[in-house]
């Protein structure tokens, strides 16, 4: 199970740090993806870091936001710098299974970030 954290309400500008942590398995060997959706909008990929450590980013967010692990806390980190209102959404961890399918594991419960003007 994936659980989503660190939400909130931010001015434009700020940043805030998302944390998602594993229960029941180990996800050291998975490659974890972030992704986020806005109301009325369909969820929209973030980005990814695999087991390696190697990180892509949607364009709309590269150069603003750093995706990390701790595979000593099974967590995987979002750090979201520069926000803007666009950025609002609910945001979701989960395993990235096939990047070339764009398929997906099980999603865990979101994250609310509100990015105020």
């Amino acid at each position: 199970q994936l659980q989503a954290s660190g939400g909130g309400l931010v001015q434009a500008g700020g940043s805030l740090r998302l944390s998602c942590a594993a229960s029941g398995r180990t996800i050291s060997r998975y490659t974890m993806a972030w992704l986020r959706q806005a109301p009325e909008k369909e969820r929209e990929f973030v980005g990814y870091i695999s087991s390696g450590g190697i990180t892509y980013y949607a364009n709309s967010v590269k150069g603003r936001f750093s995706i990390s692990r701790d595979n000593a806390k099974n967590t995987v980190y979002l750090q979201m710098n520069s926000l803007k209102p666009e950025d609002t959404a609910v945001y979701y961890c989960s395993v990235l299974k096939n990047w070339v399918n764009k398929e997906y594991g099980s999603w865990g419960q979101g994250t609310q970030v509100t990015v105020s003007s």
